[in-house]
């Protein structure tokens, strides 16, 4: 049997007893999970953050699925899908247009329907490369292009 240690747990974490084996286990208080093993390092609140984005998607030939609501096959290339993206920035950056108006209209996404919005998500929901970016945004905050296997991207933050 494990020894008992009494040291206190690293914050963010309670020790609990399991109604159903009477084993000792232990929850991290912010993202509700639960371990078996005793945690070794502070619980992050962070981990369960929630972020709003809006995006605009634009696919290319190699993309993962090349076709969209606006084009059963894509076949334009990366370097221009790069390029178009970068031009839908600059409008934005600008003022001329809003990414919301842009997506609604040129975004290969679904969420072109609703002006790029992708709602809330936590950490671990989206591509990676997506995800890193999403989150290094503060509101109201725009991205550089962001590749992912779907395409290029440009994300704004929105809460």
């Amino acid at each position: 049997m494990e020894e008992e240690n009494n040291e206190p747990l690293p914050k963010g974490w309670e020790k609990r007893i399991s109604r159903s084996t009477g084993q000792v286990y232990y929850l991290n208080v912010y993202t509700k999970e639960s371990q078996w093993e005793r945690p070794v390092s502070e619980a992050n609140p962070k981990d369960n953050e929630k972020i709003r984005c809006s995006h605009l998607l634009v696919k290319h030939k190699d993309s993962r699925r090349p076709s969209s609501w606006r084009e059963e096959t894509i076949t334009r290339t990366k370097e221009e899908a790069k390029s178009l993206v970068s031009e839908y920035r600059q409008q934005i950056a600008s003022g001329q247009n809003t990414l919301e108006e842009l997506a609604e209209n040129y975004s290969d996404c679904s969420s072109s329907k609703r002006g790029g919005d992708l709602g809330y998500f936590t950490r671990g929901a989206m591509q990676k490369p997506f995800e890193d970016a999403a989150f290094a945004l503060n509101v109201g905050e725009l991205s550089d292009l962001v590749e992912t296997d779907s395409g290029i991207h440009i994300i704004k933050r929105t809460a």
